[in-house]
């Protein structure tokens, strides 16, 4: 299958977005920054209307779009998102300034946490929230899962982007570029950890670049 005609043809038959989230997405990828696929803006989008989280964690800000698409759809949630790319910093505060500003603080419900995730997750309370989507550099996925389940709120959804490595995760690690093997073995890792963790339940989509949710079950007594 094309995986380029297929986003292009969601992007083509799915809900329109926001101009303003039109302009930011067009302002990225103009400069060569990824944004999250036609395909997982489409998912995040029913996401957020059928779950309605209040409390939302991202891990990898890049330039503000997926924050600002999901406060777009959760407008209720506090969204605390992390980034520790400086260019792509200052991006997403400009965008975050401009399109996400209300009366209670600067970028209203949209919090900017400047740094590394394996430096801020420690901090963060365990079981404050009830989404968490994951798109961050795909070596630390695994990195990352431990804090991130203490994070996630029982009955609260771990979404993971590009999870399929372009196809090379389904491939032997002989068959890889020996530079992408270690990120190559992480994913792999990953995605055997969560499909059995005792604390989730999870489940492989093969969209865009291949998504990962993962359902943290809730406590029994």
């Amino acid at each position: 299958m094309n995986t380029d005609r297929m986003e292009k043809y969601i992007d083509l038959t799915q809900e329109q977005l926001p101009e303003y989230l039109m302009d930011v997405r067009e302002d990225a990828l103009a400069v060569g920054i990824p944004i999250i696929r036609p395909s997982v803006q489409g998912l995040l989008r029913f996401l957020m209307r059928y779950s309605k989280p209040s409390s939302i964690l991202e891990i990898g800000a890049a330039v503000g779009f997926s924050a600002l698409l999901m406060h777009e759809y959760a407008p209720d949630a506090q969204i605390t998102t992390i980034e520790n790319y400086e260019p792509r910093l200052v991006k997403a505060r400009e965008n975050f300034e401009k399109y996400a500003v209300q009366s209670d603080g600067i970028y209203g419900k949209i919090r900017l946490c400047e740094g590394n995730a394996e430096d801020i997750l420690p901090n963060l309370e365990s079981e404050s929230a009830d989404f968490v989507f994951l798109d961050a550099a795909k070596g630390q996925y695994i990195i990352l899962l431990p804090e991130i389940v203490r994070i996630l709120k029982p009955g609260g959804l771990l979404v993971a982007d590009n999870c399929m490595q372009d196809g090379d995760v389904i491939e032997s690690r002989y068959a890889v570029r020996r530079r992408d093997r270690t990120i190559h073995d992480r994913m792999r890792e990953y995605l055997s950890a969560v499909s059995v963790h005792p604390e989730l339940s999870s489940s492989i989509l093969p969209m865009a670049d291949g998504v990962t949710l993962s359902y943290k079950n809730k406590r029994i007594g």
